[in-house]
Order: C-alpha cells, then sequence, then structure tokens
C-alpha cells in the first residue's frame, strides 16, 4: 500500500500547488519560466501516475475488504462513468453547452469517476484511492470558485457533439479491453 501511497500523494500533490501554494507556483515560474515549470510538474505529475497505478495493482490484492456491492450497482457505475468521460472530453473540446453549464467539467468528472469506483469496490485499495480523489477534487473545485469561474464566450454544439461521442468510444474502450489491461480487472 505504501507505494500506492506514494503515487497518490506525489500526482494529487503536485496538482493541488496551485491550491495550496499558489506563490511558490509563481515564484517557480518567475524564475525558471513557465516552460521548466511545466516540464517539472509534469515529470512529478507522470512519476506519480505510474506509481499511483503500479502500486493500486500491488496493492488490491492484499486489500481488506469492506462490502462486496450488489450486482445491480454496475449498472450504475456504468452510467456514472459514461457521464465521467463525457464530462472527461468536453474539459478539452472546443467550448460547447456542457462545458459552459458545468463550468469545470475535469473536475466534475474526478467527482463522478471517484463516486462511481466508491460504489464498484469495497476494498480497501480502491476505497483510498477514489475517496482521496474525491476529497481532492472538492477542494480544487471549492479553490477554483473563490478565484473565480470561468467565462465562456460563444459555445458550439460541436464542443457537445465531440464530447458524448468521443466520451462515448472511450467508455466502450475501457469496459471491452482498456480497464482489463490497464488494471487487471474486466469492470463488467
Amino acid at each position: 500500500m505504501i507505494w500506492l501511497i506514494a503515487g497518490i500523494v506525489l500526482f494529487l500533490g503536485v496538482h493541488s500547488i496551485r491550491v495550496f501554494a499558489p506563490a511558490f507556483r509563481d515564484r517557480m515560474i518567475a524564475e525558471r519560466g513557465e516552460n521548466a515549470w511545466k516540464g517539472v510538474y509534469s515529470l512529478v505529475a507522470i512519476v506519480g501516475l505510474v506509481l499511483l497505478i503500479w502500486g493500486y495493482g500491488q496493492a488490491r490484492p492484499e486489500a481488506a475488504f469492506f462490502y462486496e456491492p450488489p450486482v445491480f450497482v454496475k449498472h450504475i457505475v456504468t452510467v456514472l462513468m459514461l457521464l465521467a468521460m463525457i464530462l472527461l472530453v468536453s474539459a478539452y473540446a472546443p467550448a460547447g453547452h456542457i462545458k459552459k453549464r458545468v463550468k469545470h467539467p475535469m473536475i466534475t468528472a474526478v467527482k463522478v469517476w471517484a463516486l462511481a469506483h466508491i460504489l464498484a469496490n469495497g476494498d480497501a485499495a480502491t476505497l483510498l484511492l477514489a475517496i482521496t480523489f474525491l476529497a481532492w477534487a472538492v477542494i480544487v473545485r471549492i479553490s477554483e470558485k473563490r478565484r473565480g469561474d470561468p467565462v465562456f464566450g460563444p459555445v458550439s454544439i460541436v464542443g457537445d457533439v465531440v464530447a458524448v461521442v468521443v466520451g462515448t468510444a472511450l467508455t466502450v474502450w475501457f469496459i471491452m479491453q482498456l480497464h482489463a489491461f490497464l488494471f487487471g480487472v474486466s469492470p463488467i
């Protein structure tokens, strides 16, 4: 479980600098330049993500189980994961009505992903991962709200179509292949 925790700390730690240490971030950008900051930030995030995935794979088989969800929860989780993928894609697609309405679709996608995984898995490793990400997303959303929600210019239905089509395709790919390949567990 130590590698999972180390991965969570690195990954969410670097993603929390803007919330908890904005002056440090600004100082590093001013001293070393934006590209150097992004390079170090990305490197730490990638190392954290790799540790997190590897640590999760190591911790899950030995993790204590707190509950076994009922079978019908899989259907709820599938719908939640579809929503999470659509929100995730809408964060990077051209501004559409989804992005404008949700304001921070990436953060919302993390919340939905975390909730889905809390519902679907009762093992300690998954609960640690999902609850930590859910708490992080709530804190980041509060921080973003204090800074002011983004203002969107004209929006296009194209962004929504891209989000729904690509988000749906990603969900199907994850269900059919990618989830089992990455995490060794089929979601269906």
